[in-house]
């Protein structure tokens, strides 16, 4: 993963068969932090379950995915809400249970569409700013 906000990348193994790998959730909870505080939050790790399948969806199984922006404050999310425009007052970022992503090499659209084939979670399209938005929340679409 590249995460385009601290220029930072991180490849590890999180998962061996059914067990994650503590020390690797701990390196991506790190990496996924709120790069406006510097917060770190504990992330369901459901979420890097989602990531992997929709790489392979994909046919992209190795593929760097790009992070637009991982786990919240809720004062980096009332920022963006005053800021910008599509941020959910109680955007699941909060609860380390989102990420918005995006793979070069993909379309967004073809990305957006693996994602809700997964039904795993909320799948958000942002065609014009290039990324989308899934979560391990109730099956939705926006």
């Amino acid at each position: 993963m590249y995460h385009t906000h601290t220029g930072e990348r991180i490849d590890v193994v999180f998962r061996r068969s059914e067990n994650y790998v503590p020390e690797a959730l701990g390196q991506l909870n790190h990496f996924l932090r709120d790069h406006r505080t510097g917060e770190v939050h504990r992330y369901d790790p459901r979420v890097f379950d989602v990531l992997a399948d929709l790489l392979a969806a994909v046919g992209q199984p190795n593929a760097e995915l790009q992070i637009i922006c991982g786990y919240r404050t809720p004062w980096s999310n009332r920022f963006l809400r005053i800021h910008t425009s599509g941020v959910a007052e109680h955007s699941l970022h909060m609860q380390a249970e989102a990420i918005d992503i995006r793979l070069p090499g993909v379309s967004t659209l073809a990305l957006r569409n693996a994602a809700l084939k997964l039904r795993r979670g909320g799948v958000g399209y942002y065609p014009k700013s290039n990324f989308i938005h899934v979560d391990v929340g109730r099956v939705r679409r926006w």
